[in-house]
């Protein structure tokens, strides 16, 4: 069975251990707590399959801290990583600015494709979710871009995420599939 590690990266205070718990349906946490680090949940997915034998796929979601003291453990963290989901607080300019840095350490310097990558524009609850067009800048207008809001709309952003496991699935199994070719060639 084919498993893939993703990195739920993105600053500090943005919400990415509630969308990772939500989307693992793992516990709830009510209160803020900064993720110290890294916390990796691993969950099965059968909606996404590697192959047409309808196996379901494991992944691993590593959760990272925003914290830029954090900053010294990324490598680890990045190692044999399939695909990266930026997290965002769309009502922070401050997460704004901060987009370009995520990118281009998480995914331009790890040599990962743009369909690897995700960007969630979380909207916390009661923020008033404007889903107005963020107007982002090259390389992170060619990224697929999200909103999540789990109290107007919890099944959108479960749905958009089960459509971005089975593209890092499928390009994880299309460079298997060459890497084996060219053992054998």
């Amino acid at each position: 069975m084919l498993k893939a590690k993703i990195l739920f990266v993105g600053p500090s205070e943005s919400g990415k251990t509630v969308l990772a718990n939500f989307l693992t349906e793992s516990s709830d946490i009510t209160e803020y707590n900064p993720t110290q680090g890294v916390r990796i949940l691993e969950f099965e997915n059968l909606h996404v399959t590697s192959n047409n034998k309808g196996a379901g796929c494991e992944f691993e979601l590593w959760d990272c801290g925003g914290d830029p003291k954090f900053e010294s453990c990324w490598p680890a963290l990045m190692k044999d990583a399939h695909g990266v989901v930026i997290v965002f607080n769309a009502d922070m300019p401050s997460h704004l600015k901060e987009l370009e840095m995520w990118y281009s350490c998480f995914v331009q310097q790890q040599l990962l494709q743009d369909t690897q990558c995700l960007l969630i524009a979380h909207h916390k609850p009661g923020s008033g979710s404007d889903r107005g067009s963020l107007s982002l800048s090259p390389p992170l207008n060619r990224l697929r871009l999200v909103h999540s809001n789990l109290e107007d709309d919890p099944e959108e952003i479960r749905l958009e995420f089960i459509k971005y496991l089975k593209s890092v699935v499928s390009s994880v199994s299309e460079s298997r599939d060459r890497e084996e070719m060219s053992i054998m060639t």
